[in-house]
C-alpha cells in the first residue's frame, strides 16, 4: 500500500499532463498541501459547529461532520488542482488552506442540497 502511495505522489509530482512544468514539486510538499487541506478543514468545519463524529449509530448515519466529509472533499479538490499543475504560490500551501476553508464551507451550507439524504422505509427524507 504505501508503494502505492509513494508512486501516486511521485507521478503528481513530476508535472502536468502536458509535461510543459518549469517547477515540479517535491513528494514533501505535496504531502504537506494534503495535511494542510485537511487541517485547515476540520478545524473550519469545528469553528462552523458541525459535530466532530457524526450521530450514533455510526454505520448508517448520513450527518456530516467535521471528519468526514470534510477533509475527504477538500483532498479530492486539492488532487484536481495539483494533478493540472495549479499550485498558485508557496508550493501549493495557500491553495490547500484556501480549498480548507471552502470545503467546510460545502460541507456546511450546501452539501445536503448536492447530495441530499435517502428516503427512510416510510418515504419520508432523512434517516432516523
Amino acid at each position: 500500500m504505501f508503494d502505492l502511495v509513494y508512486s501516486t505522489v511521485s507521478f503528481a509530482s513530476y508535472g502536468n499532463a502536458f509535461g510543459l512544468s518549469n517547477v515540479a514539486l517535491s513528494s514533501f510538499d505535496i504531502l504537506l498541501a494534503y495535511i494542510v487541506a485537511i487541517v485547515v478543514a476540520i478545524i473550519v468545519a469545528l469553528v462552523l459547529k458541525l459535530p466532530l463524529l457524526p450521530s450514533k449509530p455510526y454505520r448508517y448515519s448520513f450527518d456530516v461532520s467535521a471528519l468526514y466529509p470534510t477533509p475527504v472533499i477538500a483532498i479530492g479538490i486539492l488532487s484536481i488542482f495539483l494533478v493540472l499543475n495549479y499550485t498558485f504560490i508557496y508550493n501549493g500551501i495557500i491553495l490547500a488552506a484556501i480549498i480548507g476553508i471552502l470545503s467546510a464551507l460545502f460541507v456546511k451550507y450546501l452539501f445536503d442540497f448536492v447530495f441530499p439524504k435517502p428516503l427512510d422505509e416510510s418515504g419520508e427524507d432523512g434517516v432516523q
